[in-house]
């Protein structure tokens, strides 16, 4: 695939699967080295926190230093993009995952609280932000690396299949978390077996480092050397003075992205278990369910932008998303015994997540495209990330409606935000041109 063809047919070969598939596995096991954490959020909190401590506020301070990992994904992000544009985009997309799995495996193996008192949470958190600048310089990068090896006319689903395999990551965490649930007792995970999802996690990484080493660079990036184009000195700067008008356009629709994960992948859970009462073992269940069904969504959601282009998919999947979330909560509160079915409306109604990329490539030419996804991306990301998980854990009390009234207040903003944007910064085009 290094080789540099404009004229191909529309589809995919061989190789592009290959490819495809590649970076899609390789990121799924990277995203389940980020979240695998969240899913032990309640167990974390009774190994890490003085066991005294209230449990709403154990269970705050887990997820503090959950989000605290996206807080460190501009900064690492930003460097690893910065990489990214002048060396090339398989380098950088290979060390992320290295770099993910590592912290994975040591939290695996750490003291906890009971050992070495306050020193626990603190080196938790050390690990945290590890994981989180490693995670900021996969996701620009892979769908940089996928969308300029993706044929013309065929980067919605390249995207929207990549996206599949990142939340993949998600279902291999809630499966791992459905399986522990069942084989071993609360008691049991408390004692050893909590740290049997890391360990795993470590030889995820492992395994991730090997199979990217068979990916090729990018075809965009290669022509751009071939014609002996100069890298931009500091990509991140010619972001910032030339390319302003795609920055709020891109930091709206990844909030919007944000939210739809934050609320079905981390929030839905632990508010089924502490609000709702539901077991561990049966929520995990429902999650995958919900995550297998977003997966698909962000396929379907691919192939509507190449039918119909990526501004108009954002309307469509941001009116989606609000509707799919009130179902789920409408059955959570109602009792209704259809939780499965809601859930996987609910998954397919969050093919957002499979739109936004396809947005974020083209607002960017490829001497900067990294830089200047990785910065809006991660900046946008890390704050949404950091505060709206706390945000609703703290407002739940208040009404199990909390996270639908979000959903549509986002699906409002995402919807307004491809009627305002969508002229203003036309996309460039798909075609492998130097410069786009």
């Amino acid at each position: 695939m290094t080789a540099i063809d404009t004229a191909r047919a529309p589809r995919f070969s061989r190789g592009d699967h290959r490819t495809l598939g590649l970076a899609a596995l390789g990121g799924a096991l990277e995203i389940y080295d980020f979240i695998i954490f969240v899913f032990f959020a309640l167990t974390l909190s009774q190994l890490f926190f003085p066991p005294q401590m209230p449990e709403w506020l154990r269970l705050l301070q887990s997820f503090g230093i959950f989000v605290t990992g996206y807080l460190a994904r501009p900064l690492g992000g930003i460097l690893m993009a910065h990489f990214a544009d002048h060396l090339g985009r398989k380098r950088v997309f290979s060390l992320s995952i290295l770099m993910m799995a590592l912290p994975c495996l040591l939290i695996g193996v750490m003291p906890t609280y009971a050992d070495i008192g306050y020193a626990a949470p603190l080196l938790l958190l050390a690990l945290r932000i590890l994981q989180g600048a490693a995670v900021g310089g996969e996701v620009p990068s892979a769908w940089t690396f996928v969308a300029e090896h993706a044929p013309p006319g065929r980067r919605g689903y390249a995207l929207g299949f990549l996206q599949a395999g990142l939340t993949f990551g998600y279902l291999l965490g809630a499966l791992v978390a459905t399986l522990l649930a069942r084989l071993y007792t609360p008691q049991e995970i408390l004692d050893f077996a909590w740290r049997y999802p890391f360990l795993l996690g470590g030889v995820f990484g492992v395994f991730g480092v090997w199979l990217r080493r068979w990916l090729s660079e990018t075809p965009v990036f290669l022509a751009l050397r071939e014609r002996q184009v100069p890298p931009v000195a500091f990509p991140l700067r010619t972001v910032l003075t030339g390319h302003r008008a795609s920055l709020i356009p891109a930091a709206l629709l990844t909030c919007v992205l944000t939210s739809a994960v934050v609320v079905l992948v981390v929030i839905t859970p632990t508010v089924m278990q502490q609000r709702f009462g539901i077991d561990a073992g049966h929520t995990f269940a429902l999650s995958s369910v919900g995550i297998v069904f977003l997966n698909i969504g962000c396929v379907l959601a691919g192939l509507l932008v190449d039918r119909i282009g990526a501004w108009r998919a954002v309307t469509i999947y941001s009116l989606l998303l609000p509707l799919g979330i009130g179902v789920l909560y409408a059955s959570l509160v109602g009792q209704w015994g259809w939780t499965w079915a809601a859930y996987a409306l609910a998954g397919l109604s969050c093919g957002v997540v499979g739109v936004v990329p396809s947005v974020m490539v083209g607002l960017f030419p490829a001497q900067i495209r990294v830089s200047g996804i990785s910065f809006t991306y991660n900046l946008a990301y890390a704050l949404w990330a950091s505060t709206t998980p706390l945000a609703l854990i703290a407002l739940m009390p208040w009404s199990p409606w909390v996270c639908v009234g979000f959903c549509l207040i986002m699906g409002v903003v995402g919807a307004l935000t491809s009627v305002f944007y969508a002229q203003a910064t036309p996309l460039c085009a798909e075609e492998r041109a130097v410069g786009c």
